[in-house]
């Protein structure tokens, strides 16, 4: 005769070895959940560029990865620079006009790309984002008509692990980010997954507390996609940290008016003496 197995027992296994499959398939598919716009965001050909930004490319991977540069719209021997990462369900297309009030105020903007999205080839993950990055910031860098001392970087939600992980590589004034996490492997915990599964941890956290410069973050109490303690965790571990709050903002919505969002921000920059006027 076959023993009878406790049914307890028998619920259990049948758990674990759920449980097991969901940790098997986050593990082989996590860089598709993260970075979405892989598969499902495609750039338009050719694209629709503002007057007088310039596209440029970095190879990652042996494979193409757009950028887009904005010049100031006024003439400028060497203007300061704004390095832009975007979400993770986002183009580089869909910010082409929301910083027009850096370029009236004589500041360039590059539009930074992750592979596989858009025009671009590849896949996103930790490792070619720091590639992507990296690649971009010295090539922009390389130009005559860009201030490398006053490099100002900016990500939000997913962009702004790309902002950290470049931060923690080159020089930057200050860092800006919006809508963004602590680290991977703080969010992980929010699916029941474990650290030691996390491909691309992405640790934000981490690297403002190795970062001197001012940090200013950006977050509203009714962010659903990543927690708002998030935000005030990020402020408080920076050495020289200021949060703004967006009361009855999602996440998506943050922030609410990109053109009221760059004029505050500027004055934030100048009466920081990041910037001179």
């Amino acid at each position: 005769m076959m023993p009878q197995i406790n049914p307890t027992l028998a619920m259990i296994l049948v758990l674990v070895g759920f449980y097991l499959v969901y940790a098997v398939c986050l593990y082989t598919f996590q860089h598709a959940i993260m970075f979405p716009g892989m598969r499902t965001l495609e750039g338009v050909e050719p694209p629709d560029l503002p007057d007088g930004a310039e596209r440029f490319w970095v190879r990652v991977d042996d494979k193409p990865v757009e950028g887009w540069l904005l010049p100031p719209t006024q003439e400028i021997k060497r203007s300061p620079l704004v390095i832009f990462a975007h979400g993770n369900a986002e183009l580089i297309d869909f910010f082409k006009d929301r910083f027009q009030t850096f370029r009236d105020s004589g500041l360039a903007v590059a539009l930074v790309g992750y592979p596989g999205y858009g025009r671009s080839k590849g896949s996103a993950s930790e490792r070619t984002l720091i590639d992507t990055f990296t690649k971009a910031y010295d090539v922009l860098l390389a130009r005559d008509d860009v201030d490398g001392q006053n490099v100002i970087l900016v990500g939000r939600s997913m962009g702004g692990g790309a902002a950290c992980l470049l931060a923690d590589r080159r020089p930057s004034k200050a860092l800006i980010l919006i809508s963004t996490y602590q680290s991977m492997l703080k969010m992980s915990r929010r699916y029941l997954v474990p650290s030691f599964l996390v491909r691309s941890p992405l640790n934000n956290i981490d690297v403002l507390r190795r970062y001197p410069n001012p940090v200013l973050v950006l977050h509203g109490p009714e962010d659903l996609v990543i927690p708002y303690s998030h935000g005030v965790a990020l402020a408080e571990a920076a050495a020289d940290g200021t949060l703004w709050t967006y009361e009855h903002v999602a996440h998506v919505d943050c922030p609410p008016d990109w053109d009221a969002f760059c004029v505050r921000t500027l004055e934030y920059l100048y009466e920081t003496g990041i910037l001179n006027r």
